[in-house]
């Protein structure tokens, strides 16, 4: 019997979990304010919106050609 109740609230509670809509500041509340030297307040898509600075490119070089390492005069053995 509780596993039949179970089921039902469980898939009530996982369906409440990705509701989905445009983010709106709290009642009562506002955006924050404007970044210093901008000339309007960004709106919530705005802030959610990553920047290249915030997340930046991977910038692997691929080695597409094998050359010879150049010889280090200060690569020393160690002692």
């Amino acid at each position: 019997m509780i596993r039949l109740l179970l089921i039902p609230v469980a898939l009530l509670a996982l369906s409440a979990c990705g509701s989905r809509g445009r983010l709106e500041p709290a009642p009562g509340k506002t955006l924050p304010v404007a970044p210093y030297g901008a000339q309007e307040r960004p709106n919530a898509d705005e802030l959610l919106t990553s920047t290249s600075q915030q997340r930046p490119v991977r910038s692997d070089e691929l080695l597409t050609t094998s050359e010879e390492r150049p010889n280090d005069p200060f690569a020393l053995p160690p002692r």
